[in-house]
C-alpha cells in the first residue's frame, strides 16, 4: 500500500500536476504553490519509503543487501536530501528571486517562457540576482535529479514486488 501510494504521488506531482500548473498560473503563484506542496510531498515520500523499507526488512530478515532493500534505501536517501536540504534551500532562493522580480514588475505572467528578455536584462544588470538565479538553477536541477532517481527506485520496487507476489 505504501509503495503504490508513493509511486502514484510521484507520478502525479512530477509528471502531471507540476507541468500542468506551470502552464496555467502566473509564475509567482506557481512558485508559492510549489513551496507548500513540495514540502508535504517530500515528507510523504520519506514516510512511504521508510515504511516500505521496514515492511521489506520484516518480511525478509537478513536480506538488507539484496536489490529490493538497496532500492528502498536509495529512494529514502533521495527523499531525505530533498526534504531536508535541497527543497528548503531552493525555496529560500525562489523567494529571494521573487522579491527582486516583483521590484521590476516581473512574475505575474503565466508560464515560464514569457518576458525572457526582461529576465535576461535583470540577470545582466543585477549580480546578486544573477548569483541567486545560478544557485536556484543548480539546486532545482539537483532536486529534480534526486526526485527522478527516487521515482526510478519506487518504480523498480513496484515492478519487483509485482513480479514476486507469490513470495510475499
Amino acid at each position: 500500500m505504501l509503495l503504490s501510494f508513493s509511486w502514484g504521488m510521484q507520478l502525479w506531482v512530477s509528471f502531471i500536476a507540476g507541468p500542468a500548473l506551470v502552464r496555467q498560473v502566473p509564475r509567482h503563484t506557481f512558485g508559492l504553490v510549489q513551496s507548500k506542496l513540495l514540502r508535504v510531498y517530500f515528507y510523504c515520500l520519506l514516510v512511504g519509503n521508510s515504511g516500505g523499507l521496514v515492511v521489506h526488512a520484516l518480511h525478509h530478515p537478513g536480506a538488507l543487501l539484496e536489490l529490493q532493500a538497496v532500492v528502498y534505501v536509495v529512494a529514502l536517501v533521495t527523499a531525505a536530501i530533498n526534504a531536508w536540504w535541497l527543497g528548503p534551500a531552493t525555496t529560500e532562493l525562489m523567494f529571494l528571486l521573487r522579491g527582486v522580480e516583483e521590484e521590476h514588475g516581473l512574475g505575474r505572467q503565466v508560464g515560464l517562457g514569457s518576458q525572457k528578455e526582461a529576465y535576461a536584462k535583470l540577470r545582466e544588470q543585477d549580480p546578486k540576482y544573477r548569483e541567486w538565479k545560478r544557485r536556484f538553477g543548480r539546486n532545482h536541477g539537483l532536486s529534480s535529479l534526486a526526485n527522478l532517481v527516487g521515482f526510478a527506485c519506487t518504480t523498480t520496487s513496484l515492478v519487483y514486488t509485482a513480479l514476486n507476489l507469490s513470495t510475499i
